[in-house]
């Protein structure tokens, strides 16, 4: 078969039920099509694949996955996703998800369907979408001390002690307000249905070139939800920090001291996710949110 992508990356995640009999069938199905797999180092690593499996590979990092590859698949749920996106997005390469988990925003395929919704995807029939990241600096004394990707969002929040923190926020360099709060997220549309909405947030069209800043339990009712576009910088001077961190898709975080500043922008590169041709976000929305169907 004359595929548009000849080397396909595979990220599977750890301690899954039957991951590494949905890993061995989707090795089988891509040597089967005379395609190279690579292997994600962690996922041989930590037996998320069969040992006998991993000779049949080429063995990489996450970072050189991105290097190697035509295409990633991820073998998990919505977590597994993003921390594949954050290691390929530099390199602009294509993902798709196989769900293993529980939700699936992210991972369209169902692993029970797997051959048949891999089979057009790789023959270049799909549904291209582009998603934005923030890339997110953490200054201390004027100096960069860590950074980091974000495809969902990015969390300043309170810590351990469960004192409220304080914080300033700007956009573009112009003053917006003081807040004391638990914290902010600061949302992608990706992140609209995740912690964001949770928090009362908007949901968001995945396409939307606009980021929500969203307050987690604002001592002022007045403090709601801002909407910008993805083209501002976003900065928060924390004054009053505690033991407060800042996090990454909920799954990396560095910690925060008084004057920290976060600075937030869009990432250069978007993630590029692929869908089978029958996907549709809006019923994503439904199945996963458990709206009503439609009546006519």
């Amino acid at each position: 078969m004359k595929s548009p992508f000849q080397n396909i990356g595979i990220v599977a995640r750890p301690d899954t039920p039957n991951i590494q009999d949905t890993a061995r069938a989707l090795i089988d199905f891509l040597l089967g099509k005379g395609l190279t797999v690579y292997l994600d180092e962690a996922a041989a690593e930590e037996q998320s694949v069969y040992p006998e499996d991993v000779p049949r590979c080429c063995v990489a990092s996450k970072t050189d996955l991105g290097k190697n590859c035509d295409l990633v698949v991820v073998l998990g749920g919505d977590g597994t996703f993003l921390s594949a996106a954050r290691e390929v997005a530099p390199r602009a390469v294509p993902v798709i998800g196989i769900n293993q988990g529980r939700l699936g925003f992210l991972t369209q395929i169902s692993r029970e369907n797997m051959a048949e919704g891999l089979t057009p995807v790789l023959e270049g029939q799909y549904l291209p979408e582009e998603r934005i990241l923030l890339e997110v600096f953490l200054m201390r004394d004027g100096e960069e001390c860590g950074r980091s990707l974000a495809l969902n969002d990015t969390v300043l929040s309170r810590g351990g002690a469960g004192q409220m923190i304080e914080f300033e926020v700007f956009i573009n360099g112009q003053f917006v307000y003081t807040q004391r709060s638990d914290g902010l997220i600061v949302s992608t549309p990706t992140g609209s249905t995740a912690y964001s909405l949770a928090a009362g947030g908007p949901i968001l069209q995945p396409g939307l070139r606009i980021f929500t800043l969203v307050p987690i339990c604002p001592q002022s009712m007045t403090n709601r939800p801002i909407a910008v576009a993805d083209t501002s910088e976003i900065e928060i001077l924390v004054t009053k920090s505690g033991d407060a961190r800042v996090h990454f898709d909920g799954q990396l975080f560095l910690d925060i001291q008084n004057f920290d500043r976060i600075r937030i922008r869009r990432y250069h590169n978007p993630l590029r996710v692929l869908h089978p041709n029958d996907y549709q976000y809006f019923k994503t929305l439904r199945q996963k949110l458990h709206w009503g169907e439609q009546l006519i």
